[in-house]
């Protein structure tokens, strides 16, 4: 497919990556009263999911969040908003140990975990988009690439997908001044979870290496990869990026990156990938991660997820 135009205005102001990023997660507000479940996953887990009701014969759209995020996420609740107005349908999964409530198993949720995802697919009414957002695109992708063609997801979208998990973890790890809040903000809660787990599996979790974890490679190789069955972090980044996975993806997806996204940027989308015949790809000079702040400070519009929004509408169906 040949690539969309670039048609985001940053607000005025606001052309700067980290301001994007930060703003955004503070300004969005606000979404439609949905209804939770806790369902029990067939590994004696759960997971809790929050429902929009659509009406009979429209699509339902399956909305995966990101890194330490939830159903509360702001842009979550703005494509919940999005389908309300629509009379769609929305299911938020939470990600294992992210519903506000620690999950039964030592395992939680990485960026290739796309079981739940999977499984809760198949229990959704049809036609079913599905729409994610950075770690939450990756584990949309994965599941796409791997397992696509059982899921029953027609089409989807993945904004701010970290292409390259080792560029991305380095760019966390590595960033400085105002950046360093990202890995200060990720890690304190990713930290805190593995903690707790430690003390309930301490078989399968080291305390004593959680606690003197600094980075997110050091958290991903003594947490995520020995609990996902990953020989190293190294090991996990390699087989779970999507980059690579790309060109297995069979329905219709939309990708969203911004070329100064500071966590994942633009540039880790592999070459060539607008000319999949299954791929529309969007890439904006500016918008920092999850962000794309158009507007202005007071009235403030997200322009991602109204493109998702909008690209979903233009499917035939």
């Amino acid at each position: 497919m040949p690539s969309l135009p670039d048609d985001f205005e940053p607000a005025r102001g606001f052309r700067d990556p980290n301001a994007q990023t930060v703003f955004a997660a503070f300004a969005r507000r606000g979404g439609p009263a949905l209804r939770r479940r806790r369902l029990a996953t067939p590994d004696g887990d759960f997971v809790h999911v929050d429902l929009l009701e659509g009406r009979p014969g429209l699509p339902t759209v399956l909305l995966l969040h990101g890194l330490e995020g939830s159903s509360a996420s702001g842009y979550v609740q703005l494509m919940m908003l999005g389908l309300a107005a629509r009379g769609w349908g929305g299911v938020a999964l939470n990600f294992r140990s992210c519903s506000g409530e620690p999950n039964l198993r030592p395992e939680s949720y990485c960026s290739g975990e796309y079981r739940d995802a999977l499984w809760l697919a198949k229990r959704l009414p049809r036609p079913l988009y599905a729409a994610g957002f950075s770690l939450g695109g990756s584990v949309l992708l994965n599941l796409l690439a791997q397992r696509g063609a059982e899921s029953g997801i027609s089409a989807a979208a993945a904004v701010s997908v970290p292409f390259g998990l080792d560029e991305c973890a380095s760019l966390i790890d590595n960033s400085s001044g105002f950046a360093s809040i990202y890995l200060r903000n990720f890690l304190h809660t990713m930290r805190e979870k593995a903690l707790e787990k430690a003390e309930r599996f301490p078989d399968r979790v080291d305390a004593k290496k959680v606690a003197a974890a600094r980075s997110i490679r050091e958290f991903d190789e003594v947490v995520t990869a020995p609990l996902f069955g990953f020989s190293s972090a190294e090991d996990y980044y390699q087989r779970c990026s999507t980059g690579r996975q790309l060109k297995d993806v069979r329905v219709p997806t939309l990708l969203i990156s911004s070329e100064d996204d500071p966590i994942a940027p633009a540039h880790g989308l592999p070459a060539g990938a607008a000319r999949q015949a299954n791929l529309h790809v969007l890439v904006t000079q500016a918008g920092g991660h999850v962000a794309f702040v158009g507007g202005s400070v007071l009235r403030p519009r997200f322009w991602s997820e109204e493109r998702v929004l909008q690209w979903m509408e233009s499917l035939p169906r």
